[in-house]
């Protein structure tokens, strides 16, 4: 197998050329796996326009986890479709910023491994420290790259992937009016997950009101949706978080208010109708029978269209002054009752 042979690759470079000029396509930084190079990608539609907001759309940080880059790639591949005859997203896209990276760890999909290339887990890489008890190995460790969830060396730069993925965030859903992330993942529990920070300590987030007003929304509109919606801490604090890095970057700056999402698809009840995934690698993180990887794929992307136009309406339902009192009562009830107040 060679770099153009990955799948997902041809279907982002065939999108491209769908979309046209409708599409801008970056290449962030190039990363090397067992003798071939791989591009790390990015697609934006919509405004360029600073004072606009903007979703990410971020998969394949595990390279182990395809269906997180499929997921991503499906929504794209929808608007990329859409973009052929559908008046209403051309206006939507006029008021809004969309971008990509479907990919972030081609390299380690291409080796078929959690981490990328040199060993390191793009999800424990950030410059992030708990304070407060991690669970051992899994919260991140420095021991070695023969490990899983090895963090990198101390002191060492972050890695290429991670370093590209915060320049791309900071330059392209920081400092606006709204920024949402939504980075898809597989492989915990018998649900769908949507995690919000913190990963790295048990205390609530600054934009708390903002993030109830998102799950409130979302609870009213997809009614009878499956998603169980809950910061990560509430399942296991970790060291390195990228997306506790990002938010807590932008929180210094005091611009604007960023929501980092991760959708963590349960494949814990894929391996359930299908025990014998438990003895294939992929299987503990991807349905692997066709029928139910369509359907997994078809089940997400009213979610991630919800998220689009929920940041397109952000001043219908943002809170604001008593209403971002009352909103984070409502969100330590739901999430934090006896923890912090």
């Amino acid at each position: 197998m060679t770099a153009t042979d990955l799948p997902e690759l041809l279907e982002l470079q065939g999108l491209a050329q769908l979309a046209g000029p409708l599409m801008e396509q970056r290449v962030l930084c190039e990363v090397e796996a067992g003798g071939q190079r791989f591009p790390v990608l990015a697609f934006l539609l919509g405004s360029a326009k600073p004072d606009v907001p903007a979703v990410g759309f971020f998969g394949g940080v595990h390279g182990l986890e395809r269906i997180g880059a499929e997921v991503t790639i499906a929504y794209l591949r929808s608007l990329v479709m859409r973009l052929q005859w559908d008046d209403t997203l051309h206006r939507q896209l006029e008021t809004i910023r969309l971008v990509f990276m479907p990919l972030v760890n081609p390299g380690g999909l291409w080796l078929g491994t959690r981490a990328n290339p040199n060993g390191v887990d793009l999800m424990r890489n950030a410059p992030v420290e708990s304070r407060e008890r991690v669970p051992y190995l899994v919260g991140g460790q420095r021991i070695s790259a023969a490990l899983p969830w090895y963090r990198g060396a101390h002191g060492a730069p972050m890695e290429p992937e991670s370093a590209a993925l915060c320049a791309f965030v900071e330059a392209e859903l920081l400092g606006r009016p709204l920024g949402i992330a939504v980075d898809c993942h597989s492989g915990f529990g018998l649900s769908d997950r949507i995690w919000f920070p913190f990963a790295h300590t048990a205390r609530p987030m600054a934009h708390l009101p903002e993030m109830h007003a998102l799950c409130e929304i979302l609870d009213g509109t997809l009614l009878h949706h499956r998603y169980v919606l809950e910061p990560q801490s509430r399942q296991y604090l970790a060291h390195g978080d990228l997306w506790d890095h990002l938010y807590l970057r932008a929180c210094r700056e005091a611009q604007g208010v960023f929501l980092p999402l991760t959708l963590e698809m349960g494949s814990w009840l894929w391996i359930k109708k299908n025990p014998r995934q438990i003895f294939s690698r992929h299987g503990i993180f991807n349905p692997m029978i066709q029928h139910r990887q369509q359907r997994v794929l078809r089940t997400h992307l009213g979610w991630l269209d919800f998220i689009t136009r929920a940041a397109g309406s952000h001043e219908r339902w943002l809170p604001a002054d008593a209403q971002r009192a009352h909103q984070r009562e409502l969100a330590m009830a739901r999430w934090y009752r006896g923890v912090h107040r």
